[in-house]
């Protein structure tokens, strides 16, 4: 069995998803087991991480037992050896460094969103493919186990006809003054930041994966908090929102909700959960678990008193849903895919395309939000 090696840029990554999920949990275990095979053959990447802070730089490569690291971005585009490169660094310069790396010749895979327009997402793809380039965008929720039983049910037909879906996302995010921010300032600010430009590519590909096309959406965004504490112990105004809530139509007549808050404590069955109902049965999906409801098991619900409590268990009636026969890393997915999409022409479910799908999904509410309107979602193609 003969080994070959694939170069692969990792910019971003002393950042917690380019450090914890793409390194830890995706392209470190694959270089630890030999590489990827390739029908007789191993495909061994080779990684060279591009940060700006060289100390925390050194601090990742060591812990993950890599040698190859640089703050030097043209430099590293610049070899010749890395036929890859990976975006996980601010959201901010995104458009910028990919655009770069195509100039350069490389392939690219890049975190979301891709690009701050869904044109701008186009015109890269554009660019990518008049360079003969490989291309794509990191979709690794639709993995996640629970939604991956969600998935199952829907193939299978174990729900009937969809008639209705709401999507629930969220946590309190401390404001920095009595503990620290689970999230980096820069969520915060404009040029970049804001839930629904952070967050939705996700619901994006996620709703339209497992139940079906968004054609149009009303939706509403808002600022909670309006003040926070930044890394450095300044306080500062919060320019973009924090909160969104948003109606869906999906292309066959279905309507669905998305209720997305960082600035919510969490009283449901986790922080994201994904209800489907349908003529056969619901089910509800969150990380891990996910629990369904058939037909012949859904009460008879004919009563209810406003004098006291009857003491009715909702949940009583649910299910698991069946196990997954196996279950992989989903930024392990999405990296195994891509390069096998790279070194074979195999297909890949995610390219550019996809990544400027998800963008055009936060523009449409943005707009809807702004001109207080429901927004057409047309089908986008080059």
């Amino acid at each position: 069995m003969a080994t070959q090696t694939i170069g692969i840029i990792v910019n971003g990554a002393t950042g917690r998803i380019g450090s914890t999920q793409h390194l830890a949990n995706a392209l470190v275990p694959i270089m630890r087991e030999g590489g990827l095979a390739l029908g007789n053959d191993r495909l061994l990447p080779r990684l060279l991480l591009v940060g700006r802070d060289a100390d925390r730089l050194a601090a990742v490569a060591q812990d993950h037992g890599l040698e190859n690291w640089t703050t030097d971005l043209d430099s590293a585009l610049s070899d010749s050896d890395c036929s890859i490169f990976f975006d996980a660094a601010a959201t901010q310069q995104r458009l910028t460094v990919l655009e770069k790396a195509l100039a350069a010749g490389k392939h690219i895979y890049s975190e979301k969103p891709v690009a701050p327009t869904a044109a701008q997402g186009l015109a890269l793809l554009e660019k990518a493919q008049a360079r003969g380039l490989k291309h794509g965008a990191v979709e690794d929720k639709v993995h996640l186990p629970g939604l991956q039983k969600l998935a199952a049910l829907i193939r299978a037909d174990a729900l009937g006809r969809i008639v209705g879906f709401r999507l629930e996302f969220g946590w309190w995010v401390f404001d920095g003054s009595d503990r620290p921010a689970q999230r980096p300032s820069w969520n915060y600010r404009a040029g970049g930041g804001g839930l629904i430009l952070d967050m939705y590519p996700h619901w994006r590909y996620v709703i339209e994966t497992i139940i079906g096309r968004i054609v149009r959406v009303a939706s509403a965004e808002w600022i909670a908090t309006p003040e926070r504490i930044d890394e450095q112990g300044v306080r500062y105004p919060v320019a973009v929102e924090d909160s969104a809530t948003t109606m869906v139509e999906l292309e066959g007549g279905a309507f669905g909700t998305i209720l997305s808050s960082w600035a919510t404590r969490v009283r449901r069955d986790d922080l994201l959960t994904l209800q489907v109902d349908g003529t056969k049965g619901s089910a509800v999906a969150g990380l891990h678990r996910c629990h369904v409801q058939s037909a012949a098991q859904t009460p008879a619900i004919a009563h209810f008193s406003v004098m006291k409590d009857i003491d009715a268990d909702y949940r009583s009636e649910w299910v698991d849903a069946p196990a997954l026969a196996a279950y992989r890393n989903p930024y392990r997915v999405g990296w195994e895919q891509f390069l096998r999409h790279v070194a074979e022409d195999a297909p890949f479910s995610a390219p550019l395309l996809e990544g400027a799908k998800s963008v055009q999904l936060a523009e449409a509410c943005y707009k809807s939000d702004r001109e207080r309107r429901w927004v057409e979602l047309e089908p986008l193609s080059l």
